[in-house]
């Protein structure tokens, strides 16, 4: 009877071996399969701005239909925050069904396009098994960057690879830079707009040589052309959601403007004296950011031109009442802002600025003027 038990319990560990092996077999793709990517439009939400991709593979023949998103992360991360700023905050890749995909995107009322891809059952396959090594292996988690690595560029890789070409590159020349191409994605968000302008450095102001916002994949696909035939199909609208552009009674350019003016309009010294010091703090920002961050976006930042780290030196010298400091802190700060605006005029971020620009070289001339060591006259 124990030899009999022992021999049923070996044969239970060998069943339950083989069936780990089998399910660890990547899943052969029949000829009805489909592979497509999926593009999903903006939403108002800050990370949602500029839209999502996605691949979904699908198999009418054994019923698999699953959805590869390269844009997940956990909020839970220990110190979030500080790994988002610094630029090592680990993204990963995740699949989820179909059915739950899309209904999560038709909660949040987003569009979501879908482009087949047609691709011969091999690359189809060779495809599939990278999604699936991407979410079960180490390769799973990848540093996420704005521009070189994001949950598009992910997809754009792997289906270069899986036809073992740089299939799916920007191939029309342009003149706009990745600033050019980011800021109408800012429509209705105007503060995001600025804050945006202002962090980023002079990576943005680039040639955009590179596929890596949603659209822009969309729109390539379009073109693109494999053994001499389009790539993909004609463009299906899953989901014909449109987001209208949002309306706020502070998030736009007429608050900004008031608040500029207000500054400018008051004349009180320590609204000025505010204001010049918020500025100065931001430039520490910066330049921290710059000094520590693994984002590239946030190096070479010339907006320290008119966020100036030295404009805090200005509580200091009224405090000291030392006229001679602030007449040259005033002086320094308009010829840092002279050489941003001869600088940016090829900008497309100067107009947002600009109005900080005057407002802050408005003061430094009042500060000039209020701090000047008159002149003795001799008669």
């Amino acid at each position: 009877m124990e030899k009999f038990s022992i021999y049923k319990t070996f044969i239970v560990i060998l069943i339950a071996i083989c069936s780990i092996a089998i399910d660890a077999q990547p899943l052969s793709l029949s000829p009805q399969s489909k592979v497509s990517v999926l593009t999903c439009g903006t939403g108002n939400e800050s990370y949602s701005l500029f839209g999502h991709t996605a691949v979904r593979v699908q198999d009418a023949t054994t019923g698999f239909d699953a959805v590869y998103n390269y844009g997940a992360f956990d909020f839970k991360t220990p110190n979030f925050v500080m790994k988002f700023a610094k630029g090592d905050l680990q993204y990963f890749a995740v699949a989820h069904s179909y059915t739950d995909f899309i209904g999560q995107y038709q909660y949040e009322q987003r569009a979501v396009y879908e482009q087949e891809l047609m691709l011969p059952l091999d690359a189809k396959q060779r495809l599939f098994e990278q999604l699936q090594h991407d979410i079960t292996s180490a390769d799973s988690h990848y540093t996420y960057k704005f521009i070189d690595k994001n949950c598009t560029t992910m997809v754009v890789d792997a289906i270069n690879k899986a036809v073992d070409t740089n299939l799916i590159t920007k191939k029309e020349a342009t003149n706009n830079s990745y600033r050019d191409v980011l800021l109408p994605y800012f429509d209705g968000h105007f503060y995001e707009k600025l804050g945006t302008s202002i962090i980023f450095g002079s990576k943005v102001d680039q040639t955009a040589n590179r596929i890596f916002l949603p659209i822009d994949l969309l729109e390539s696909l379009k073109k693109v052309q494999f053994n001499k035939s389009a790539l993909s199909k004609e463009t299906i609208t899953v989901l014909p959601y449109n987001q209208p552009t949002p309306f706020s009674w502070w998030n736009n350019p007429y608050s900004y403007i008031l608040i500029l003016f207000a500054i400018v309009g008051f004349n009180k010294k320590g609204l000025s004296l505010f204001f010049m010091t918020v500025l100065g703090l931001i430039g520490v920002l910066f330049a921290t950011a710059w000094s520590f961050s693994l984002h590239a976006e946030l190096a070479n930042n010339y907006n320290l031109l008119v966020f100036n780290p030295l404009l805090l030196l200005l509580l200091w010298a009224y405090g000291m009442k030392n006229k001679k400091i602030i007449c040259y802190l005033a002086t320094i700060n308009l010829i840092a802002l002279a050489i941003y605006t001869a600088y940016c005029l090829n900008k497309p971020h100067l107009i947002l600025v600009l109005p900080i620009v005057i407002t802050s070289a408005a003061l430094s001339i009042r500060m000039l003027i209020q701090n000047k060591k008159p002149i003795p006259i001799i008669i």
